[in-house]
């Protein structure tokens, strides 16, 4: 008698092929093999390029047209004649520092003004960020005409009632042509200032959580007035040195209100000698831009200033992550 094969002699072959079968057709398949290649698509570069050449060439070829018209002069060739009279120019320095002290004042108090009030609204009352980001933006739809009318008329209006009071003195000191106080108040205020400061700082809260530095100042024992000038605006370096340029330029920039007010700052003078030395005045705006843009990149890398770490403060942060870990 032949011994019949057992059971499980015949379910071996069966399970141990189900597999092989299941797999051999994934197996053949050489796309299932292969790994998948993508094409890399080239990035349209030429038109960034494109852009940045246009912007260039918007900016630069102004400036090099009116470099080129100082500097040459029909009939004659080349000549820095514009440049070298500017040394001894007439009024150009008395102008240019009333100009700087007005643009100082006028920092100075957009800042004093505008940081507490920002302060104050990101920290304790943030319903009231819409009521002030309108006030604030309001004096762009104020024409600056309309507001040298509104100056003069006040300046007119001052000798006749204030004349036998105390404050007529006062009054006189703010319209001191050596540097005149009253371009100050409208400049901080009115002008065109307020806005692109109020701008410019409201970027510097938002980067920053500060409700959790306040708090975590307030946690360690510290004051209100430690924490606004320790912990607040070491943070807002960047904010400040930007509005403190936008505002600077636009002070240096300004001509309606104090042209209309009698005073001769910086772009007033510049005006007034474009007549008779047309040179020297394209001369002295092409100096003040790149003045201005100098004035820029000292401003911007003093307010990314990369802040310093004491070796006794890194020592401490370590330790105390140490003793956080172990515990």
């Amino acid at each position: 008698m032949t011994p019949t094969p057992a059971p499980n002699d015949e379910a071996a072959p069966a399970t141990s092929s189900a597999p092989a079968a299941a797999h051999t057709p994934a197996a053949a398949d050489p796309r299932a093999r292969a790994p998948r290649r993508f094409r890399s698509r080239p990035r349209p570069r030429v038109w960034r390029g494109a852009v940045l050449a246009l912007a260039g060439a918007y900016f630069l070829l102004p400036l090099l047209a009116s470099f080129v018209f100082t500097v040459h002069v029909p009939g004659q060739g080349i000549s820095f004649e514009a440049y070298t009279q500017l040394l001894g120019a007439e009024g150009l320095t008395r102008s240019l520092l009333l100009s700087l002290g007005l643009a100082a004042a006028t920092i100075t108090a957009s800042l004093l003004l505008a940081v507490p009030a920002l302060v104050a609204v990101r920290i304790g009352s943030p319903r009231l960020r819409p009521v002030v980001e309108v006030m604030c933006m309001m004096p762009l739809v104020v024409p600056p005409i309309a507001l040298v009318t509104g100056i003069s008329t006040v300046l007119r209006w001052g000798p006749e009632h204030l004349s036998r009071t105390p404050l007529y003195q006062t009054f006189l000191a703010v319209q001191n042509p050596d540097f005149p106080l009253v371009l100050v108040l409208p400049y901080t205020v009115l002008a065109p200032p307020l806005p692109f400061v109020y701008r410019s700082l409201d970027a510097g809260p938002r980067a920053v959580d500060v409700p959790t530095l306040v708090e975590s100042a307030r946690s360690c024992g510290a004051s209100r007035p430690y924490v606004v000038l320790r912990v607040i605006l070491p943070n807002l370096q960047a904010a400040l040195a930007g509005a403190g340029f936008l505002t600077l330029a636009l002070v240096l920039g300004e001509f309606t209100l104090a042209s209309l007010l009698g005073f001769q700052p910086f772009a007033v003078w510049n005006v007034s000698i474009s007549g008779a030395h047309a040179r020297m005045s394209v001369a002295v705006s092409v100096l003040s831009l790149l003045i201005t843009w100098l004035l820029l990149l000292l401003l911007s890398r003093a307010g990314t200033a990369p802040a310093t770490v004491s070796p006794g403060t890194s020592r401490h942060s370590r330790t105390s992550r140490t003793s956080g870990k172990e515990s």
